[in-house]
Order: structure tokens, then sequence, then C-alpha cells
């Protein structure tokens, strides 16, 4: 699975009665194709999947689809804890014309190795598209651990996996039990120089809605060798992304976009959008990372 180096979990557009805004995503996907996205991750948590009915996940899926009008790939991100709604989405993501599809490891259910490798299995064969599995352990409270990786990549279109639990060795561990064609992204902004050095494709990123460039001019510079300067772009990017993570996601990334002339609307309950000196410290760290660019 070919993400490129930078694919953007991108935000759900809300008009300001928090319904899905069709005008607001198509001008967000412009956005992001133009400031160095090579692909689009949509429906995922950082787009409010968990309050997003079935049908408005498959409205963003096909709106986001028809927006890109195949410039990038469009990855939908399906999954949840009920294996059989998991399995449903991932069809219809297909009917729809997705390129991929994310898989989330079940949340709060919690199941053991077994479980969420049966979970994924059948997700996987339910589908011809690739198959991008996601962990996240801060958010599900369930790990999806390397072995388990392991051997979910011999399943022929399980070929990626978006790592957000932030240990480079269990990553390594991935890396070298996985054949060539196995892609493994971080899932953390701020360890994506870190991931890369081990072996890693790229980043799903968060700060890439704003700092799509920087991103890939530190991943030119750490693949041609000027590891100097790669260096300190990820210290200034892993600055901004400790900002944008600063409260719950998307509310950050959603205000430093809004700060940037793109509004995409508020989030939905039961988040909240960011009080005066959270924003405050959204606005200072943007400001900051925007003005040593220019410098």
């Amino acid at each position: 699975m070919e993400l490129g180096n930078i694919s953007t979990a991108m935000v759900t557009p809300f008009d300001e009665k928090g319904e899905v805004d069709r005008n607001r995503l198509r001008f967000l996907v412009d956005h992001l194709i133009r400031n160095g996205t090579d692909s689009l991750v949509v429906c995922g948590t950082t787009g409010e999947s968990p309050t997003l009915t079935d049908s408005e996940r498959a409205a963003v899926i096909r709106e986001t689809i028809d927006a890109a009008a195949g410039r990038v790939p469009v990855i939908a991100g399906t999954g949840s804890n009920n294996t059989a709604s998991t399995i449903a989405l991932t069809q219809r993501a297909e009917e729809l014309g997705a390129d991929g599809i994310m898989l989330v490891t079940p949340y709060y259910n919690r199941p053991d190795q077994r479980g969420i490798h049966a979970h994924f299995k059948a997700a996987a064969e339910c589908t011809r598209l690739p198959v991008m599995l996601y962990n996240v352990p801060s958010r599900t409270a369930s790990r999806l651990e390397p072995e388990t990786v392991i051997s979910l990549s011999r399943i022929p279109n399980v070929r990626a996996l978006k790592e957000a639990g932030g240990d480079l060795l269990k990553m390594t561990e991935v890396i070298n039990g996985t054949d060539d064609g196995f892609r493994l992204y971080s899932g953390d902004d701020g360890l994506t120089l870190p991931v890369l050095s081990i072996g890693g494709s790229g980043v799903v990123s968060v700060a890439s809605h704003v700092a799509g460039p920087e991103m890939q001019s530190m991943i030119r510079a750490y693949r041609e060798g000027r590891l100097s300067e790669a260096a300190k772009l990820h210290s200034r990017l892993a600055k901004l992304a400790e900002a944008l993570f600063s409260r719950p996601s998307p509310a950050p990334v959603k205000h430093a976009l809004l700060l940037e002339g793109i509004n995409t609307g508020p989030v939905r309950l039961p988040l909240l959008g960011l009080e005066e000196p959270e924003a405050r410290l959204v606005e200072q760290e943007l400001r900051r990372f925007k003005m040593k660019e220019s410098a």
C-alpha cells in the first residue's frame, strides 16, 4: 500500500449546526493536495468517526473520492469494535471507489490477540482493497502486538500498519518480520523522523493540515542524507505537533486551520472547542512555526 510520504488523517468539516459540510470538505481536500499531501485518510478518529453515522461516513468517503478526482489515493476508515458493522462499511467503501481501507483495533470490548486477529482477518477477507491496520492503544485500550501484525501481513491484501503506539522497538520488530512490500507508517507526527530512521515509510499525519510542505521538506532532507537539516525541521514540527495535541484532537487542528483561513467548523460532542488559553497556545505555536519558516 503506497500512501507516499505523507497521508493526511483528514478532519471532517461541519457547518455551524454540526452537519457534514460538502463545500468545506471539497475546499479542504484541494488545500491538502496543494500543500504536500500524497494521500488522504478519511473517517478516522481525526475525522471524528465515532460521532458519524454509517450514512454520514459513506457520504464523507464518497465526497472525498469525488473531490480528490484521482489526484491522490483515498483511504477509508471503516473500522469499529463491531466486526459485522466493519465488514458492511468496508464493502460499502469499496463500492464507492475507495483506494484502500484503514481498520482500527477494536475499542472498549478489548479483545485479546486471537480476537483482534480474527476481527482483522474477517474484515480484510471481505474486500479486494489493500488494508492498513491501525494501532492506537491510547485511544482504544487494545494493543496490536508485533507478532499479530506479522501474522496478519500474510493475508495478501493486508499491506500496511499505522503505528501510534510509540514503541520504536516494536515497530522495528514489525519491519523486520514483514516482507518488503509491507509498509509501516508513523501515527504520531512527532515520531516521523525516528520512524523513518528504522525503515518506516512515512506518516499518517494531523500536522500536515497546516504544515504539509515543511513535513515533505523534512522527509526529503532525511532521504537525501541532509540529516542535520532534517533534525532541525523535526524539532520545529514536533513542537507544533505537541500544540496540536494539547487538547483532544481534532479541536486544536481545526482551530489551526481556521487561523490559516480554512473553516472546517466545530467539533461534535462529546468533544468541545478550545477555550481562550488553549486557543492562544495553538496560535502562538503556529505563529512561531510559520515565522521560523519565513526567516
